[in-house]
């Protein structure tokens, strides 16, 4: 069955105020909501939501309903996508990704580990994260800076998809690392990748939907917190998160487009976390924040 993609054309700033208004409109359904930057000097963005054909009826008059008050003119377009082995296809063009001392690399290139680098080998799969989205090269980035400069005794990866930063973590420091996912696949994906990584011990992955799960509490609190999510939960989690951090801490938030980075700020702040830095990263950013 044909895969379909409802897609509006617009600005960097509308498209992530479309984001934020569909995740709202769809929450925990199994509907794929994403930003594309198409055109950076015209600032060109398209908002798409994907479903499956028999869905697209229903998920049209959802899209159209929600964009009709505050996005009138919007035009929703549509696009079929074809069957294709996406794993394999994502493949053949996905190049090796540097981020500070990290190189991400799939299996076909292993060859490309130069002596220096510290190698994180993930084939595109199931879950997300294979280093070449810009939010996860900047946690890649950030993981090496904060991890250089302060002591980090316990981390958590928090939506951690192909475990990735739980993985980075790791392979910079002997340390007990958390990687959890609301997704049971994405669970699954990171304990193949840890275990493909050369990783025998140290990174454990729990199928968590909330910080209401006790596995937190039985880990933490934590030195180090990533969570690269998106902008809506990273704020409403944010006094949750917080809670599970301990004092002198590092939190890494990402998957925020730069538009929605002052809301983010913002909730961070309330909780009584400072700015450390922010890297910017083809129109998203990753916030590294500390608690004093």
């Amino acid at each position: 069955m044909s895969e379909i993609r409802l897609y509006v054309t617009t600005t960097e700033v509308q498209a992530g105020e479309i984001l934020d208004l569909l995740s709202d409109v769809f929450g925990e359904e199994d509907i794929a909501i994403a930003t594309t930057e198409i055109d950076e000097k015209k600032d060109i963005w398209e908002a798409s939501v994907y479903m499956m054909r028999e869905d697209e009826a229903e998920v049209r008059s959802r899209v159209e309903e929600a964009l009709k008050t505050s996005f009138p003119d919007t035009k929703v377009e549509r696009e079929v996508i074809p069957d294709v082995d996406w794993v394999a296809k994502s493949l053949e063009g996905l190049k090796p990704v540097r981020a500070g001392r990290f190189l991400v690399h799939g299996s076909h290139d292993r060859d490309k580990v130069r002596p220096g680098d510290i190698g994180i080998e993930i084939d595109a799969g199931q879950a997300f994260g294979t280093g070449h989205h810009g939010t996860t090269a900047g946690c890649l980035e950030t993981i090496d800076r904060v991890l250089r400069s302060r002591r980090v005794r316990n981390a958590l990866d928090l939506g951690t998809g192909s475990g990735v930063l739980a993985i980075a973590v790791r392979k910079l420091r002997n340390i007990p690392v958390l990687a959890t996912d609301i997704d049971p696949i994405a669970t699954r994906v990171a304990a193949e990748n840890v275990r493909s990584n050369g990783i025998a011990s140290g990174i454990s992955t729990a199928t968590a939907p909330g910080f209401h799960s006790t596995t937190f509490a039985a880990n933490g609190p934590f030195d180090l917190i990533i969570a690269n999510i998106l902008a809506r939960p990273l704020i409403k989690m944010a006094p949750q998160l917080v809670n599970h951090l301990a004092p002198g801490g590092s939190v890494i938030l990402s998957g925020i487009l730069a538009a929605q980075r002052w809301k983010v700020l913002a909730a961070y702040n309330g909780a009584h976390l400072r700015h450390v830095r922010t890297i910017w990263r083809n129109g998203w950013v990753t916030i590294h924040l500390d608690r004093p």
